[in-house]
């Protein structure tokens, strides 16, 4: 994750060469086989590819894709995919190599940020000048990913052209009725409480788009550590602020949160864990909030309610796990 902008642009530009490389080598018909870096990516595919294509995520719910090393197996599917899908912005570090190998063996490799890199203004960068690689918080963002998905499969299967046009269309309606609520729901937060702690920095896109301020106790990757001065200056920041909650993701240690908690108790400030978060992970497979709506339904539902707005219990589309 720790690689500068320059490593990046290479990284990418090797993919595109890849890419270009194999634009004539598409599929007039039938099924043919789609991988995927991560479940995000992995869901927008499904939705709108449907039954033409089998859709294979590599790094599942509950992992992390920064700290996530490729195995054997996962180069082997990524070989024999006929297209791979991929973040970009280095989230996918440890995969880098394996992608860059694939790509050049004249396989299409698409970065699903690949139109989001182009606007200089929009993706987040670090003091040390780290890309932040986790657009999908920023739903509008997510639009733009989820339109690269579908134009790169309509290149790849000519012959459905109009299928992924028109399924493309329709997600992306979903979207904007997503991107409505969160902004709306956040709204609702008494503006004095909008502040989320994380236990890593993966929220600034969704703070950027929806109006909260953002904290996390580790950097843009859990690779980086976090260290006492960090933890005691967030619990100053928590009691002076009178921030009434914090939050642990589902994909990261909760040690740095509880610390927090602890450290703000014996300040005389009761914070209280206003829930998990999914962050570099979506919910469990087959669930609801396993999809990237359902992921960012339940985190801004949570988010909303924990720090005293209002959000129905059950999210956006009535379809969320109570807890």
């Amino acid at each position: 994750m720790r690689t500068s902008k320059a490593v990046s642009y290479l990284l990418s530009a090797i993919l595109l060469f890849g890419l270009f490389s194999c634009k004539e080598q598409t599929k007039e018909v039938g099924s043919y086989q789609t991988v995927a870096t991560v479940g995000m990516i992995a869901d927008v595919v499904r939705q709108i590819a449907g039954d033409k294509t089998e859709v294979e995520g590599l790094i599942g719910e509950g992992v992390d894709p920064h700290l996530y090393k490729p195995t054997g197996s996962d180069v082997k599917k990524l070989q024999s995919a006929d297209i791979v899908f991929y973040n970009g912005l280095m989230l996918e570090g440890k995969m880098g190599d394996v992608l860059v190998r694939v790509a050049t063996s004249g396989k299409p490799v698409h970065a699903v940020t690949e139109a989001i890199l182009k606007s200089d203004d929009y993706v987040i960068s670090d003091e040390e000048d780290h890309y932040d690689p986790h657009v999908w918080m920023d739903v509008s963002g997510w639009i733009k990913a989820s339109q690269v998905i579908g134009d790169s499969l309509a290149a790849h299967d000519p012959a459905n052209i109009d299928y992924y046009e028109n399924n493309t269309y329709s997600y992306i309606q979903k979207l904007n009725k997503l991107d409505d609520y969160a902004r709306t729901s956040i709204a609702s937060i008494p503006e004095g409480q909008r502040v989320l702690v994380t236990a890593h920095d993966a929220f600034s896109y969704l703070g950027r788009a929806y109006g909260l301020e953002v904290r996390g106790i580790q950097g843009l990757s859990t690779e980086s550590e976090a260290g006492l001065k960090d933890i005691s200056d967030l619990v100053s920041f928590l009691v002076e602020k009178k921030i009434p909650a914090v939050f642990i993701e589902s994909s990261v240690s909760q040690k740095n949160i509880k610390a927090l908690v602890e450290g703000a108790r014996a300040k005389g400030h009761e914070v209280k864990i206003g829930g998990e978060l999914f962050s570099d992970a979506m919910g469990p497979a087959g669930s609801y909030e396993g999809t990237y709506i359902g992921m960012i339904d339940h985190n801004i539902t949570t988010i909303t309610n924990a720090l005293g707005g209002k959000a129905p219990e059950k999210g956006l589309n009535g379809q969320l796990t109570p807890h």
